[in-house]
């Protein structure tokens, strides 16, 4: 059986965008989120966190942060009710030119050989246009939080690189509601 999935970015969806998390006192939940992620989870969605996390390549701290923010996360989401299925994580310097660095589809290839996702029921929800065109790139909806850099990229970056979101949402629980409806109306 195929699932489908939500793969989420990280940093300016799920917790606040604070420039890198090198240390671990930064991360912090954004309001709604675990709801949110209840309601998609309930409905059948697996949950996949897709991040660009170049900190360690820049040589701003360790790439085991980058590990122990992701296990914080999940810590203080299962205290909430609701866990992320898994993460998976592009360490490369944006230079490196490397498959995995969204919006390149490699992180969600990845993936895909790990489990079992129906990609045409899937949606990718992130705060900036990288994760739309990501979405793009693999052939699924794209939809732009305005939480985290999200209202500065859809005002400036979007017009400018010429790409609209499928939908586009206050913060992850509109996003969620949103995909309920929407994937209803595919069944």
């Amino acid at each position: 059986m195929r699932y489908p999935a939500i793969f989420l970015d990280r940093d300016g969806t799920l917790n606040e965008e604070v420039g890198y998390i090198n240390d671990l006192s930064r991360l912090r939940l954004l309001p709604r989120v675990a709801e949110a992620l209840k309601l998609l989870k309930n409905y059948g969605f697996k949950l996949i966190v897709i991040t660009n996390q170049s900190g360690p390549a820049r040589g701003y701290f360790p790439e085991k942060l980058v590990f122990e923010a992701n296990a914080l996360l999940q810590k203080r989401l299962k205290r909430k009710g609701v866990t992320i299925d898994d993460f998976f994580v592009c360490l490369h310097h944006p230079e490196e030119n490397c498959s995995c660095r969204k919006p390149k589809p490699g992180l969600i290839l990845q993936a895909l050989k790990k489990y079992p996702i129906d990609l045409k029921k899937s949606y990718l929800i992130g705060d900036k246009i990288i994760d739309i065109e990501t979405a793009q790139n693999i052939g699924i909806k794209g939809i732009l939080v305005l939480t985290g850099y999200g209202k500065g990229e859809l005002k400036y970056v979007a017009p400018k690189k010429g790409i609209k979101p499928y939908f586009v949402a206050k913060d992850l629980k509109e996003a969620a509601e949103f995909i309920i409806k929407d994937y209803s109306k595919e069944k």
